[in-house]
């Protein structure tokens, strides 16, 4: 019994040392938290103060939709899914007997509009031809008439001295008959003259206005010669679009076409992400946005290379909230308002120089990333 007693005795004065011990380390261990939690947190406050960080952030690239103009059956395809290529590639190529057939009616359309506008020339220069000879024949009148004029006015006067001779019985009667009979033949042939003066007049104009028809019609004919030109360059044009050339360097993704299907002008066949660029699309709190400016270097965390460190810039901030372009935007007017801190895209060009960037030829567009903005360098 005194055993146990002394045991007891000895085990609470073995607790009493323990807590003593116990109040001289809980304000220690407590001090040293303090701190370490002092340290940190002033730490992330000045470190707020120069930067701001978003995990809302991807990688983004051109993509170019390779797209016909001209609708047909593939006849050759000559990429695969996840291809490389480069610009001036041929993708594909489309049936061309269709467009084969279509350039031939245009070439023999030109043929035959060049043909008829040959002949309106030549009717030009016949036409031309007849005026002229119709202006001869108009001059050859004029001098007739101007002769038949002449000897209208000898035979006037010659029967007008035989008419005197008569009365006194100079001349015989047969003298004086003939006399009339030549001033009667004199005036109509002068009447004859003058009438064919009129038809050539008259032939001449005739002549004229045909000419000027028909040059009218050579305007017409070149017009139409222009036309089927046309018809035969588009002809040739379209012909040309069913060989699909890659538009820039890139990768082929999402095929959709296949070997013999038929495709229509329009229709998506597959895209080509182009290799020119790989950007950061940041999408920032529009609460961190107070100092951020174009300039500013960014470090960027790629989840694919976390032992990697790529570097950037700040190159624009996009001049409204990425729910402005959502199919259904908010409108706060319909009196369901509620406060929503929206978010900025702000896009961030990579430094190819930077000797970090090492695997940045691997990255590819949509990848997530982590942006991290440096105020202080601008």
């Amino acid at each position: 019994m005194a055993e146990q007693t002394q045991q007891q005795q000895s085990a609470d004065a073995e607790l009493v040392v323990s807590k003593k011990k116990t109040n001289k380390i809980f304000p220690i261990v407590l001090a040293v938290i303090v701190i370490v939690g002092l340290f940190f947190g002033i730490r992330a406050i000045i470190w707020n103060k120069h930067h701001t960080e978003t995990d809302d952030a991807q990688l983004e690239g051109n993509v170019s939709p390779v797209i016909p103009r001209v609708s047909g059956y593939v006849t050759a395809l000559r990429v695969a899914d996840n291809q490389v290529v480069k610009k001036g590639d041929t993708l594909l190529v489309l049936d061309q007997k269709d467009l084969l057939s279509k350039i031939e009616q245009a070439q023999a359309a030109l043929d035959n509009a060049n043909a008829n506008l040959d002949v309106i020339k030549a009717n030009v220069n016949s036409s031309r031809q007849s005026v002229a000879s119709f202006r001869s024949n108009t001059l050859a009148v004029q001098a007739q008439i101007q002769a038949a004029r002449i000897r209208a006015r000898r035979a006037a006067q010659d029967f007008d001295r035989y008419a005197n001779l008569i009365k006194d019985h100079s001349i015989t009667q047969q003298q004086y008959d003939q006399a009339e009979a030549d001033k009667e033949t004199a005036a109509a042939q002068l009447q004859v003259v003058q009438n064919q003066r009129g038809q050539a007049s008259s032939q001449t104009e005739s002549s004229v206005l045909q000419t000027r028809a028909t040059t009218e019609q050579i305007k017409v004919a070149q017009a139409q010669v222009k036309q089927r030109q046309a018809d035969l360059d588009f002809a040739n044009l379209q012909l040309s679009y069913t060989a699909i050339l890659a538009p820039e360097s890139g990768t082929v993704s999402k095929r959709n076409v296949q070997q013999g299907q038929f495709v229509t002008a329009g229709q998506a066949l597959f895209s080509l992400v182009l290799s020119d660029e790989i950007w950061v699309v940041g999408n920032f709190k529009e609460t961190q946005l107070e100092k951020m400016r174009t300039g500013q270097d960014a470090d960027i965390d790629v989840d694919a290379f976390p032992d990697d460190k790529f570097k950037g810039t700040v190159q624009s901030i996009s001049g409204a909230t990425g729910a402005r372009f959502a199919l259904l935007p908010p409108d706060n007017s319909t009196g369901n308002f509620v406060k929503v801190v929206q978010r900025i895209p702000v896009k961030i060009v990579l430094d190819k120089n930077d000797a970090h960037n090492k695997n940045i030829g691997f990255l590819r567009a949509g990848m997530n990333v982590t942006v991290t903005v440096n105020f202080d360098n601008k």
